[in-house]
């Protein structure tokens, strides 16, 4: 049976698309959480009162506080930041129907609250599948999303010391996660008002992979990975398409995503490591057919402890590339022992 290709490229007028939202969007400031909602006013106490009411999930609707009825101003900012929201949900949910990646409502309303509060320009960085996503929806790369067991998209947040020593490491809405189970494998929520906590996972830099570590005087605790600087070399501004929403994020280096993710699959479970790796390939392919050197390049910079655990993939990987023999050689060249 012919092998089936990792990703197909979209056609060129799309990324067109993509690429004029996604250069609006770095621009656009803070966002609006939810759906972009209606203005409606309310009396009873003597005065006249605007309110946004909207979605910030499915199935939980909220309002918040524009101003006075005759506070045109306060009214025109909002229902101009409405329209803006509105036309950009349109134009994702079009790129959604043209093959592009989507992230769910959830995963919007977490990244929303992190970008408004200035967590992504302040140095945190959105690693994972995710990061995947959003870099093979930068390539014009559409892939089939994994489903089934080891699916979920959680985000997954890469912290670096500075980070958390500075003023937002100790406000972000982040908390234990009291709910999580075992077979997730992750420990921490991001807890915001009126919803239900959305699980996520924080990585530092530590000297063992996967080890437990308080982030004491911070109220939760994250997962360490061996690579210190590696996710942050080259890290640069993107966007992921989630709900309604194009949210702007900080991005790490794509050749660097893939090394990681590679040695990221050997620490997780059977199911969820199949996607990852399946994900990371995809963006090896996609990254290669749009620059030959990256890759190769990446792979001189990560500390053994990353590389070596990626070695015994060397089969498993060559058997999951064969529609992609340029791909396939590097991969042969690279894990050679």
């Amino acid at each position: 049976m012919k092998a089936q290709p990792l990703f197909r490229p979209n056609q060129a007028e799309f990324a067109q698309q993509y690429a004029a939202l996604r250069e609006q969007s770095l621009t656009a400031g803070a966002l609006l959480p939810g759906t972009p909602g209606t203005l409606q006013r309310r009396t009873g106490t003597g005065y006249a009162y605007w309110y946004r009411v909207y979605y910030p999930v499915p199935g939980k609707q909220a309002e918040t506080l524009v101003g006075r009825e005759n506070d045109q101003d306060a009214e025109n900012a909002m229902r101009a930041q409405m329209a803006g929201a509105e036309s950009v949900a349109r134009q994702v949910g079009m790129l959604r129907k043209l093959g592009y990646f989507v992230a769910d409502k959830i995963t919007a309303r977490a990244l929303v609250e992190l970008h408004n509060l200035g967590a992504f320009d302040a140095g945190l960085i959105l690693t994972g599948s995710l990061a995947c996503l959003a870099w093979l929806n930068e390539f014009g790369a559409r892939v089939r999303p994994p489903t089934g067991e080891g699916a979920a998209f959680h985000p997954e947040l890469f912290a670096t010391q500075p980070f958390l020593d500075g003023p937002l490491g100790g406000t972000l809405p982040l908390t234990p996660d009291l709910v999580v189970t075992a077979q997730s494998g992750l420990h921490v929520a991001i807890t915001l008002p009126g919803i239900a906590p959305i699980p996520c996972e924080v990585i530092v830099a530590g000297d063992d992979g996967g080890t437990p570590l308080s982030t004491s005087p911070l109220a939760w605790s994250a997962i360490t990975i061996p690579d210190h600087d590696y996710l942050t070399t080259n890290a640069t501004r993107g966007v992921l398409l989630a709900g309604g929403q194009c949210i702007p994020v900080r991005l790490p280096d794509p050749a660097h995503l893939v090394w990681h993710q590679l040695y990221a699959s050997t620490q997780h479970s059977a199911a969820r490591a199949d996607n990852e790796r399946r994900l990371a390939l995809s963006l090896a392919a996609a990254l290669l057919a749009h620059d030959p050197w990256p890759l190769l390049t990446a792979w001189e910079s990560p500390p053994a402890s990353i590389t070596e655990p990626i070695r015994p993939l060397r089969e498993t990987l060559l058997a999951s590339t064969a529609a992609h023999p340029e791909l396939r050689d590097l991969l042969a060249d690279c894990l050679n022992t």
